[in-house]
């Protein structure tokens, strides 16, 4: 079954590689970091797509 699996999938976009490093980024800064650039956790989602655009 493992054959068909490989055979069928799909890469994934680069895209989404690209938004599960940015929001790795964001969630390793610290408090203090995060205050001095002014954004919230809740931003997070937001940002990492605007980031993965680029």
């Amino acid at each position: 079954m493992g054959f068909f699996t490989e055979m069928f999938a799909r890469p994934r976009p680069q895209e989404h590689q690209r938004y599960r490093s940015a929001l790795a980024l964001l969630n390793a800064m610290s408090n203090a970091d995060r205050a001095d650039i002014g954004i919230k956790p809740a931003d997070f989602p937001r940002i990492a797509r605007e980031m993965s655009i680029r």
